[in-house]
């Protein structure tokens, strides 16, 4: 059902109440002045009676019936009053506007026997015989304290209508002109305590609407005056606590967003409440399209509905590892808790995916660079081992071949310093403290290569192979000599050792677009497999440790020169096709 406005409440109630008023004063108005004046007829009535009876007590006692008739009508002419002598038997003596003699009996005439009785006797009624509604008034004429007639008075109704008529109307013009101008004031009284109630709603829509730093201004009643005090206030607190709320929401989802954790809330009914960022990323979902949804239609991996349903069914701490596919291979460590009221009865969860994926990939370097390192080192210590204890049993009688072993006992001795030197190299690299500690300025390219292939020189001619240099005079790069000389060394000395004999090894440098400068070291040897090309540069990590072995390779080099590349501020990457040769690129800045 519509609602009515308070206005057409309120004015209509006003209507009626003025209208019922105006009706009652005017009917009482009314029925009062008609009852006054019936009354002031009345007494001119009985005025008149006692005047006239007294003017006709002769003529009535000593006068016949037609005098007496003549005096009345005399009298009736100057009173304009019509009048009637009636026995005490109720015969009709006379009458100023009738022929007595066919008058009936007035015996029962009410105004007749009051008189009789009260000295006074009125009444109003229809005459039949003058065909219209009369008032009548009578009085006993008395004679040495006898009754000896009655004479009555009467006067028209329809005079009394003439008479009242003109205060009738002014009493309905003016009880108009009071009901519109009562409605009108009573229309400018209802707005006056409607309007405020009106800006009052409109304000508390605009609250509704989040806009709390409006205000209702203060209306004149003092009820009204209370209410929007009362309303400000309450939008004073609302804005107040709103952007306490809103700050905390804010910062929740800053930490939330800035989280490198998975971050997911769900409620009791298994549904999605709080997905950050990092979750979204991990799981491959949308994060705004989630919220809302139940965990089974959000989140497609049967794993983490089982893990969530667990953290919210049970109780304390919830924890597992699992590995997902999303986006490629990903180790994750769940760690869940179930949320309580005070009922005790779980209301959500939250569950934390911390990605140990890189953890995990350290920790396979790091089992793979002990098992390494073991193997690197135990295979010398065992030859020096082994030639020593031969030794020890010899008689050194033989001369030659004690040199001979004395030479092999030496050259894995020194490969074991190799590796040793290699470490340490690798160990102050790692170190941000001597990374600090050195100083990096500009440095000419060319004079540098031309060291490092100057150096390079006498193996590369054993095995014919040409190193052909490609940089300008003014390529420059903001690095530390001895280091970025080492860093190149080694692509090239890797480059003699793993390229045919008679081929020709590229050595370039060439400033790029964005402030920074390349060196390139390619070579046409055998080329390394995409699957090994992320892990060459791990320490130990070789393709063919069989090979690498017998070329004298620690299993170190690439890892030196990552970490240089590194302290730089640069980077090192690695093109290769097996068969056709590898190209290293070394990337630090210019400037």
């Amino acid at each position: 059902m519509a609602k009515r406005k308070l206005i057409w409440q309120i004015y209509p109630s006003y209507l009626l109440i003025i209208l019922a008023a105006i009706i009652t004063i005017g009917w009482f108005s009314w029925y009062s002045f008609e009852r006054f004046y019936i009354g002031q007829t009345r007494d001119v009535l009985r005025a008149r009676a006692g005047i006239i009876g007294s003017q006709i007590k002769d003529t009535l006692t000593n006068a016949d019936a037609g005098d007496l008739n003549r005096e009345i009508a005399r009298i009736s002419e100057i009173s304009d009053t019509r009048i009637t002598v009636i026995a005490l038997d109720g015969t009709v003596l006379a009458d100023s506007h009738e022929d007595f003699r066919d008058m009936e009996n007035h015996s029962g005439r009410p105004e007749f026997i009051a008189a009789v009785r009260e000295d006074f006797g009125s009444s109003i009624r229809f005459s039949r015989t003058l065909g219209q509604r009369l008032m009548y008034g009578a009085v006993p004429i008395v004679v040495d304290g006898q009754q000896i007639a009655v004479i009555r008075t009467s006067a028209k109704m329809t005079d009394l209508q003439i008479a009242t008529y003109d205060t009738y109307r002014n009493m309905f013009i003016f009880g108009v002109a009071i009901a519109i101008i009562s409605a009108v004031l009573s229309l400018w009284i209802s707005r006056r305590i409607t309007e405020p109630l009106v800006d009052m709603t409109s304000t508390a829509e605009l609250f509704a609407k989040g806009r709390l730093e409006h205000r209702i201004v203060a209306p004149d009643s003092a009820e009204l005056a209370s209410l929007a005090a009362a309303m400000n206030k309450m939008a004073g607190l609302l804005h107040e606590r709103l952007g306490t709320v809103t700050k905390q929401r804010n910062e929740l989802e800053a930490i939330l967003s800035s989280m490198a954790e998975g971050v997911i809330a769900v409620d009791e009914n298994f549904r999605l409440v709080i997905v950050n960022q990092a979750a979204a990323k991990f799981l491959n979902i949308d994060a705004e399209k989630a919220s809302g949804r139940s965990i089974e239609e959000a989140i497609r991996n049967p794993q983490i509905q089982d893990f969530v349903q667990k953290t919210l069914r049970g109780e304390g701490t919830v924890e597992a590892d699992m590995v997902m596919s999303t986006n490629g291979k990903h180790y994750f460590q769940l760690r869940g808790v179930s949320l309580h009221s005070e009922s005790e009865s779980p209301f959500g969860a939250v569950i934390v995916l911390n990605d140990i994926t890189h953890i995990h990939k350290l920790e396979t370097v790091r089992r793979d660079f002990v098992a390494n390192v073991s193997h690197e080192l135990k295979t010398p210590i065992t030859s020096i081992k082994g030639f020593v204890e031969t030794l020890l049993d010899s008689d050194f009688t033989n001369t030659e071949q004690s040199r001979r072993f004395l030479e092999i006992v030496s050259r894995h001795a020194d490969r074991l310093n190799s590796i040793i030197d290699d470490l340490l190299s690798l160990s102050r690299l790692e170190q941000a403290d001597q990374v600090r500690e050195l100083s990096f300025v500009k440095t000419p390219l060319r004079p540098l290569l031309e060291n490092v292939i100057q150096a390079s020189k006498p193996a590369a001619d054993e095995k014919q192979i040409n190193i052909n240099l490609q940089c300008s005079d003014y390529i420059c790069a903001i690095a530390n000599g001895p280091l970025l000389e080492q860093a190149v060394a080694n692509l090239v000395n890797n480059a003699v050792k793993y390229s045919d004999t008679g081929t020709n090894i590229q050595v370039a440098a060439a400033n790029t677009e964005d402030d920074y400068v390349s060196i390139s070291v390619q070579d046409s040897g055998c080329g390394i497999e995409k699957k090994h090309q992320q892990r060459i540069f791990e320490r130990f990590y070789v393709v063919d440790k069989g090979r690498s072995r017998k070329l004298g390779g620690t299993g170190l080099g690439l890892a030196i020169v990552k970490h240089i590349c590194n302290a730089h501020g640069g980077y090192i990457c690695v093109e290769s096709l097996p068969g056709k040769g590898s190209t290293f690129t070394i990337t630090i800045p210019s400037k």
